[in-house]
């Protein structure tokens, strides 16, 4: 019998450490997909240019190809610029389960577009290509959050 005790002791302990093991693992995961979806951050973004200056054509669009909980050819005007995720604070709220809050966003700046991943916890594809930070787009340019899709039309 006293062989017994120190076994379940020691399973006892085990049970625990992996108790906490998993709790530290939610509490991570969570930190980090808060950090992902918070509100953008303008400062250096190239935010302030778009709204301050309006220089970028106002006949661009962002169309919607599929998924996200949206209706296929729904349009987007980027007049003052976007931002996609899953937060009721984005402009386009998407049902998507790889979104974050707020995932990405798309902008007019110098004349020029830019499609910009906010730090997503699973990433923003252009043209099937893994997004980071910001990049230009062109007309027919085809943009990636989760199963979401969209097309960029606009001049070049």
């Amino acid at each position: 019998m006293s062989n017994v005790e120190p076994i379940a002791v020691v399973l006892k302990f085990g049970f625990i450490a992996l108790l906490f093991m998993f709790l530290w693992w939610i509490a991570r995961t969570a930190l980090r997909d808060m950090r992902g979806s918070g509100a953008p951050a303008f400062e250096g973004t190239g935010y302030h240019d778009v709204v301050e200056h309006g220089k970028a054509s106002d006949d661009a669009w962002l169309v919607v190809q599929e998924g996200g909980g949206l209706k296929k050819g729904e349009r987007y005007d980027l007049f003052g610029g976007l931002s996609i995720g899953r937060s009721p604070d984005a402009d386009i709220r998407v049902e998507d389960r790889y979104a974050s809050g707020i995932h990405a966003r798309v902008f007019g700046r110098g004349g020029a577009y830019f499609a910009e991943d906010m730090n997503s916890t699973n990433g923003t594809l252009l043209n099937s290509a893994e997004l980071h930070g910001e990049a230009s787009i062109h007309d027919g340019d085809l943009i990636r959050i989760g199963d979401t899709e969209f097309r960029f039309e606009g001049e070049d």
